[in-house]
């Protein structure tokens, strides 16, 4: 039995152990000021970082949850080790051989403990490593070249293969001084009717690490028709290092890539982890014999630092039923994500394995360049059930997918989709879905405008129907407001130009009104100025509040000098002009983000051609626009 750890081992494992790079393993930090750095805890559940870690100093705190201390108190908390392990831990990992006072110089570990399932796991690795050279194996190594993994590839990410017979592995790792108790806590070995045998047989392997590297569990794949258990896939029961709701294949080489590019690409098995890798996105991962859940969010979420909105996280699933079902599945939990949360689905039906195979590694970056937003894909697809060409269709889609939308919980995102729902569905009234949309979410409807009181009736003042009067202050509305008082202060100036801005220039329903009216008087062009063009235009005027509208831009200054009234009038019919094809310029790129160039090609290339010239002459626009403001 060994002794104490010396005193001076402890403290050289301390020095020699970088608590930033030993923290680093399970969270992504940064930059936090005064030498200190961030990160979302690992030891409780937070949107913004409030774990620091000062490696000058050796330590870590959370200011969230309290936890603190050095870097051996950081390892005992995240591996739920006791001290004596986790300084053994930490020895290993620096290369340092610790001595025991009054126990001799070797280390000695109890039997049972987490450093001896993982000794014995990476024993067992090793062993199925190099079965997979036996002439046994040659089924397993036709299985990987036939889907394009060479030697290299194998070695990479560990693959094996279990032997046959009861109990070779079960042999091998007791000859190797490990204790039978140990072997079936670590569910490498079970009992059999005769004695102790290995848990797979005959089956290509994957080794399951977490995020330090260690092996804590496999992965096993039938090849042979004549396996006995049909499963396509056996995976390592749970024990004391291996719980599969917290691990994620892949992810001990994702994980430096994952918080470098601030994203995270989840698949469905190993084969597509490998594709992936060797495709150049080295961000995948995929979750071992259970569905990705709430705590493989929470893993990741640790490495993405997913507090800013600037991460991102894209699922890849088969294109047939079951994968839209396990795409509409992750939405139900995405929202846990500020992420932004994505959804790839290759064309044909084909997983990113055989996207490879069929198309090669190009195809499968285009893969995850092409990825469409999650909740998009989860309301469209929803949407092809229903006839959106008849009204019965489109109300009874309404009715489904209103509170499907309202369930988004960010409010700022779930008004937008419920603009794109009434675009998607054909709905004419965009207003009223967005209000249904709130009003199912629990949130405040629009609040419907106040009556317009006419000033002209003084203390009779009586309520009146019509838009209500802009804020003449809105500096949103200003080239509105100057381009409507051009026309009809300046008519001979603002002249044809005016006449040619269409009714999505205004944005306010008093001044859309109004630029209506001023173009059924005839226009700035009719050859109408003064008080005759303005009582042509309030004879058109629908509404007594647009009249008073009318009446107030028609005597308001303009903000213009004397003798410069012809390049200010340009200037801010330019802006007002720009600001419109603006717009329609973000309508575009909108466009051709929901477009692919592979599958739609055409209007891909027409599209773009548009935001080219779009673009031009947003540019002189904008030459024209500061050349008089």
């Amino acid at each position: 039995m060994a002794g104490r750890i010396r005193e001076s081992d402890i403290a050289l494992v301390r020095d020699r152990s970088r608590i930033d790079e030993v923290v680093g393993d399970h969270v992504s930090l940064r930059s936090a000021g005064g030498g200190a750095l961030k990160g979302l805890c690992p030891f409780h559940d937070e949107k913004t970082p409030s774990f620091n870690v000062r490696p000058t100093h050796g330590t870590f705190h959370c200011f969230g949850c309290g936890e603190g201390g050095d870097v051996i108190a950081f390892v005992m908390k995240i591996e739920h080790l006791g001290f004596v392990e986790a300084v053994e831990r930490l020895a290993d990992r620096a290369g340092i051989q610790l001595t025991y006072e009054g126990g001799g110089a070797s280390v000695q570990r109890d039997r049972g403990t987490r450093s001896r399932l993982l000794e014995a796991h990476k024993a067992a690795q090793e062993f199925y490593a190099e079965q997979l050279s036996s002439p046994e194996a040659l089924q397993a190594r036709e299985f990987l070249a036939e889907r394009g993994f060479d030697e290299a590839a194998a070695r990479t990410f560990g693959c094996g293969f279990a032997p046959g017979g009861w109990d070779k592995l079960t042999k091998h790792l007791l000859n190797r001084g490990f204790e039978l108790t140990e072997l079936i806590k670590a569910q490498l070995t079970k009992e059999g009717r005769q004695g102790p045998i290995d848990r797979f047989h005959r089956r290509l392997l994957w080794p399951i690490r977490e995020l330090s590297g260690d092996v804590v569990g496999f992965g096993a794949r039938r090849i042979f028709d004549d396996d006995p258990i049909q499963a396509k896939y056996l995976n390592t029961s749970e024990s004391p290092i291996y719980k599969k709701s917290q691990v994620l294949f892949g992810l001990d080489l994702a994980k430096r890539e994952i918080a470098k590019r601030r994203q995270a690409v989840v698949v469905e098995g190993y084969t597509d982890v490998m594709a992936m890798h060797l495709s150049g996105v080295m961000t995948a991962v995929a979750s071992c014999g259970t569905a990705f859940g709430t705590e493989h969010m929470n893993v990741l979420r640790r490495l993405l630092i997913d507090d800013d909105l600037n991460g991102e996280v894209i699922f890849t699933f088969d294109g047939d039923a079951a994968g839209q079902k396990a795409a509409l599945k992750a939405f139900e939990g995405e929202q846990q994500f500020s992420a932004q949360t994505y959804i790839a689905i290759a064309p044909d039906g084909m997983d990113p394995c055989e996207l490879r195979q069929a198309k090669g590694e190009v195809a499968v970056r285009d893969l995850v360049a092409r990825r469409t937003p999650l909740i998009e894909f989860a309301i469209r697809t929803q949407l092809q059930s229903y006839d959106l060409d008849s009204v019965d269709g489109r109300v009874e889609a309404l009715k489904k997918m209103v509170p499907f939308v309202a369930q988004i919980k960010d409010r700022a995102k779930r008004d937008g989709y419920a603009t794109k729902l009434a675009w998607w569905v054909g709905w004419p009234d965009e207003a009223a879905v967005v209000r249904r949309v709130r009003e199912t979410s629990g949130g405040k409807a629009p609040r419907a405008p106040r009556p317009v009181v006419d000033p002209n009736q003084g203390a009779l003042g009586i309520e009146v129907d019509g838009p209500s009067r802009p804020d003449p202050r809105d500096p949103r509305l200003w080239h509105q407001r100057e381009a409507l008082k051009s026309a009809l202060q300046l008519p001979e100036i603002a002249g044809p130009y005016y006449d040619q801005l269409p009714d999505e220039a205004f944005t306010h329903p008093a001044y859309l009104e109004l630029h209506q009216a001023i173009r059924a008087a005839g226009g700035a062009s009719a050859g109408l100025s003064g008080s005759s063009f303005v009582d042509a235009v309030s004879q058109r005027c629908a509404h007594q509040s647009v009249r008073t509208v009318l009446s107030e831009l028609s005597v308001e200054a303009l903000q213009v000098k004397e003798g410069d009234e012809f390049r200010y009038v340009s200037s801010v019919l330019s802006r007002l002009q720009q600001l419109l094809v603006g717009n329609q310029i973000t309508d575009i790129k909108s466009r051709l983000q929901r477009i692919s160039p592979v599958q739609e090609p055409d209007e891909y290339r027409a599209l773009f051609g548009d935001l080219v010239a779009l673009e031009e002459y947003h540019k002189a626009l904008g030459s024209q626009a500061v050349g008089g403001l």
